[in-house]
């Protein structure tokens, strides 16, 4: 082999490698960020505007089709509003499985929660510095992943955290908080914020029982993934979100304190330039929400 053909070859090889270790890097930041590129919805002018967009790592985000119809807001029926009744109930005694978490992402590991959930658990309280937002549970529903709170909340897991991401219609067409990355930095800077987790997983529990309409709170996972649930939890903002597809845990449905949210929301977002998905992922509130406390009783 030629000096020059050695010299092409080495520049093949190397250039392999970066491919691959970008591929890596992408797998790896879409971890909990749990809507990725894919299918946007915004209500625009009484219609609704669907652009699908396609990313990589380091690439913006690319309309590659979009459309309106003027009719489909008037012709698709509300959503009816969700309540905990909805959800489907556990039949007999519950054993809870939970496994370590191996992928190599940022976590906070306190130790693993029980097997034998409370079932007589009924509120979670989170009290943020700008105010309380209680939340309805129902282990009937979704023991598991009730008990999984329950056990952060006893281990202070959520103490000083911040929500790191807030997408509002403007950013991506949905409206939500999502919070639990206990790793996250909230400050549009920080490129491994929601990939935090609390060191394990666990299963599913009533994904899609009920549409993710205003003030439903459901765990969230890597997107496509199953049986990835961890510590991040998302909270609804808007009915609109019900374009979401119904891979999600429900964890329970806020009583009171959306309009905490609501009002921080006014203040805007930080967008991340680093966000592998373009679809405002790590986007954080400009006001920044922390979690103070987080109870389960």
């Amino acid at each position: 082999m030629s000096g020059e053909d050695r010299q092409s070859q080495l520049a093949r090889e190397h250039k392999e490698r970066q491919e691959q270790r970008a591929a890596a890097d992408a797998a790896k930041a879409r971890r909990n960020i749990f809507i990725g590129a894919g299918l946007a919805v915004v209500v625009v002018a009484g219609g609704i505007y669907a652009a699908t967009t396609l990313v990589g790592k380091g690439d913006s985000a690319k309309n590659v089709s979009a459309e309106s119809s003027p009719s489909a807001s008037t012709s698709a029926a509300p959503s009816p509003t969700p309540t905990l009744s909805s959800l489907p109930k556990k039949a007999g005694k519950v054993t809870c499985t939970y496994k370590r978490d191996t992928s190599g992402v940022p976590m906070k590991y306190v130790g693993m929660p029980g097997s034998k959930p409370n079932m007589k658990l009924k509120t979670m309280t989170i009290l943020t510095n700008h105010g309380k937002i209680v939340i309805d549970v129902d282990p009937a529903a979704t023991p598991c992943s009730v008990n999984s709170m329950a056990f952060l909340a006893q281990k202070n897991f959520y103490n000083n955290t911040k929500c790191h991401r807030l997408v509002t219609p403007e950013t991506a067409g949905l409206f939500l908080l999502q919070c639990g990355d206990p790793k996250a930095k909230a400050d549009g800077k920080n490129p491994t914020d929601g990939q935090g987790t609390a060191g394990y997983v666990f299963g599913d529990e009533a994904p899609g029982a009920v549409p993710y309409t205003r003030g439903v709170v459901f765990l969230t996972q890597p997107e496509e993934a199953a049986g990835q649930n961890s510590s991040q939890f998302a909270i609804s903002l808007s009915d609109e979100n019900t374009q979401i597809a119904g891979q999600y845990s429900v964890l329970g449905m806020v009583r009171s304190g959306l309009e905490i949210i609501e009002k921080v929301a006014k203040d805007g977002v930080i967008a991340n330039d680093q966000d592998i998905v373009g679809d405002g992922g790590s986007t954080a509130p400009k006001n920044p929400i922390i979690i103070e406390k987080v109870t389960v009783s």
